[in-house]
């Protein structure tokens, strides 16, 4: 870890070379590939409509479900339950992160982190009849876990890459989770097909399918663990850096929000991203919703589709690193984020029943999804202040996860209003739109600068 004067790390617990920085790197991709899974096979193909059919099981007359006396519209409910996740997230991640920071054991959170998040995936099997409250229970604990599992992942970063090494590096671990997210879809859409032939039944099926998603992760989470480093922290002024670090979680987080007013293009990024991100991840985690709800698509057809996503968005991901190293990271995401207008544009206008051109919008979505979200990363490391990497990426967790509540939450009132996932579909535009306008502002080469960072040749 570099220096600052919040902290410097002990030389020991530099890596020795180039071979150790390749090693965590390789290791560090397998987090990428471990939990990938659960945003793929969970989040964005069965959870939604299996959890939104148990609702409807147990809702009354007029399709409402009543959760601690709320009345809530069956269809709603899994929006509501994600932004719910996300909220709980804000609130444990910057702690985790200022915890991580002072004590310098990130890997002992992350592990904390993924295997609550997996063991309440796996959990998911016991999902059947009109248990809604537990399924919305479970995708609470594992989709905050994930965010607050991502915040510590992601600051390792600078920590196991040069800064010229960046857009690569990142782009590569998202390679790593489309590659596992597809082939796991492969064996869900083997299962899910056939599962007359193996002798379950449809619910059986998707259940199998949700749970073997937090085995995954559980048991793919060990290579990461076993090769990223620890390292071993000491404040400026001599003392350990783990003293009472759990016990001024929070006071940590308000010095970690006054030193970012220290950085107003760092948070200027950071505005921008929660804005156009909140959009990607309400499109993410909603499609297979507006497929199967509003398009009148098969399960099969929409696992095929997000398939099909899965393998474009490893080549798009790689083919996007390639384009920032000659165009900038910033320039890309801009040009990526034109392509999200327009998909979201056709999706409002796409046909009912008609799975080919649902095909056509999830290759495109293919495309952009990886490079849009591996480059915002990459770009971000560079505005990070040397020393605070956590604290700074649970800020971009946040951003990335934590504060991506406002989209969930206004698809699932644009249903409660309308009764129509097309209008819900419609207002996500406005986050791709105001979010490119703030994203052009941002001078990101001053940025990189201004956060004591060597500037690469294109940013």
């Amino acid at each position: 870890m570099s220096t600052d004067t919040a902290g410097t790390a002990d030389p020991a617990e530099r890596p020795a070379g180039d071979a150790d920085r390749r090693r965590e790197q390789r290791g560090w991709y397998f987090y990428d590939f471990a939990c990938s899974v659960y945003s793929t096979s969970v989040l964005t193909v069965f959870l939604g409509p299996y959890l939104t059919s148990i609702a409807e099981a147990a809702a009354d007359a007029d399709g409402f479900v009543h959760p601690l006396g709320i009345p809530v519209r069956a269809g709603s409910l899994f929006a509501y339950a994600v932004s719910v996740s996300i909220v709980v997230a804000v609130i444990v991640m910057p702690v985790v992160g200022a915890a991580a920071d002072r004590t310098g054991r990130k890997k002992p959170l992350l592990a904390a982190a993924a295997y609550t998040g997996a063991t309440a995936t796996a959990c998911m099997f016991f999902l059947d009849g009109d248990r809604y409250l537990l399924g919305a229970l479970l995708l609470i604990v594992a989709n905050a876990s994930i965010s607050v599992s991502m915040a510590l992942y992601n600051a390792y970063l600078p920590q196991i890459s040069t800064p010229e090494e960046r857009d690569a590096v990142s782009s590569r671990g998202w390679a790593f989770g489309y590659t596992s997210g597809a082939l796991v879809l492969v064996l869900n859409l083997v299962l899910y097909t056939g599962h007359d032939s193996f002798g379950l039944s449809e619910s059986e099926a998707v259940r199998i399918c949700i749970a073997s998603a937090g085995v995954w992760w559980g048991a793919f989470a060990l290579v990461p663990l076993r090769r990223l480093r620890d390292r071993r922290v000491v404040r400026g002024d001599g003392g350990a850096a783990g003293e009472g670090a759990v016990g001024s979680g929070w006071r940590q987080l308000l010095a970690t929000l006054r030193d970012m007013r220290r950085h107003p293009l760092t948070l200027s990024f950071l505005l921008a991203y929660l804005v156009y991100n909140d959009g990607i991840q309400t499109v993410i985690s909603q499609a297979s919703l507006y497929g199967s709800a509003e398009l009148g698509l098969d399960q099969t057809t929409l696992i095929t589709a997000v398939l099909l996503v899965q393998v474009l968005a490893v080549a798009g991901a790689l083919g996007m690193g390639r384009l920032a190293r000659r165009y900038g990271a910033k320039h890309t995401i801009l040009a990526s984020l034109a392509v999200w207008t327009l998909i979201l544009a056709a999706a409002y206008v796409l046909p009912s029943d008609a799975p080919v051109f649902f095909y056509v919008l999830a290759a495109a979505i293919g495309l952009v999804m990886g490079g849009s979200q591996a480059l915002s990363r990459s770009l971000f490391s560079h505005l990070v202040p040397r020393g605070k990497e956590a604290e700074y990426f649970s800020a971009y967790e946040m951003s990335d996860r934590g504060l991506s509540w406002l989209g969930p939450l206004v698809f699932g009132l644009g249903y409660q209003l309308t009764g129509s996932y097309r209008d819900a579909i419609l207002s996500l535009v406005l986050f791709f739109v105001v979010g490119s306008a703030l994203l052009a502002r941002v001078p990101v080469r001053a940025a990189v600068a201004a956060a004591g960072n060597p500037v690469p040749e294109r940013v």
